[in-house]
């Protein structure tokens, strides 16, 4: 069985990241090792942290100052997680796993996951599920990547820091022909609801920074509204006027992806709707 370290970020969490801890530590299968971020807590997420580091060697936490809360910081985060796995000379891992500081995962989660991309090596990002849904698009939380594919992607194993990254990961793997894939038994819960905090603001704006096709991000809407998946009918309308509205900044998180990037990502989307049109692949494996 391969090995994986995860990645955990929060901010005033003292309700839940204990419990979100504690589950990631109780895997029948453990991580080399768990990277905590706490983002400028203000609450007793610090003290929580600081107790559990006591009885737990491998437990790490990267503490930053409080400047408010960020989405921004989020794959900043994640990437100074990396950083810290590989500068400090811990165990490498086969695998990463990305986690949050509101997700709860049964004991069996991580060998469900990982059995599964061992005996699929094609397959370089997979998760399991927390809704009633089906989902072709793997979740950000429970999200595992083969190390050994993150590390060839033009980022050079760190994620892009720019709106739309965890999307932006799904492409370049498709583009360097590996396949994703969500585990529907292997469930985990969400405490907060998805969208709470952003109301879908950067499910629609990266569509434009990513440069999706017009067509497809009304095909993405219209399946997301209809049948109530992922989004919910309001979120549906959010992440279009978000998508309609919003214009990139040219510098910065909220900058366009590069040409050939966005060309790629335009290819990819443009054999998606011809394989629907002509009744291709009832159940194809590409983000909708």
């Amino acid at each position: 069985m391969e090995t994986y370290f995860a990645v955990v970020t929060c901010r005033n969490s003292q309700e839940t990241i204990r419990k979100a801890l504690l589950s990631i530590k109780d895997q029948t299968i453990s991580p080399e090792q768990v990277i905590v971020i706490n983002d400028g807590s203000t609450d007793e997420t610090k003290d929580i942290l600081e107790n559990m580091q006591k009885e737990w060697p491998s437990l790490h936490v990267i503490s930053n100052p409080d400047l408010g809360y960020d989405i921004s910081r989020v794959v900043k985060n994640w990437n100074a997680a990396i950083k810290l796995n590989r500068d400090s000379g811990l165990q490498k891992a086969d695998y990463h796993m990305i986690a949050t500081d509101d997700t709860i995962y049964p004991s069996d989660y991580a060998k469900k996951i990982i059995s599964y991309m061992d005996s699929n090596p094609s397959v370089a990002i997979a998760s399991g599920s927390y809704s009633k849904y089906s989902s072709v698009m793997p979740h950000g939380a429970g999200r595992f990547i083969r190390n050994s594919f993150f590390e060839k992607t033009i980022w050079h194993g760190y994620y892009p820091e720019q709106m739309g990254y965890e999307s932006a990961i799904l492409y370049e793997a498709s583009l360097r022909g590996y396949t994703y894939i969500v585990r529907d038994e292997a469930k985990f819960e969400h405490i907060r609801p998805l969208g709470e905090t952003h109301k879908f603001y950067e499910f629609g704006a990266s569509m434009r920074t990513l440069g999706y096709l017009p067509l497809f991000a009304v095909a993405r809407f219209l399946k997301y509204f209809i049948t109530g998946e992922v989004t919910g009918r309001v979120g549906a309308i959010y992440m279009l006027y978000y998508y309609i509205t919003y214009t990139p900044k040219s510098v910065g998180y909220d900058r366009m992806y590069d040409k050939n990037i966005r060309q790629n990502i335009r290819k990819n989307q443009v054999q998606r709707l011809k394989n629907i049109f002509l009744g291709l692949n009832k159940k194809d494996d590409k983000p909708l």
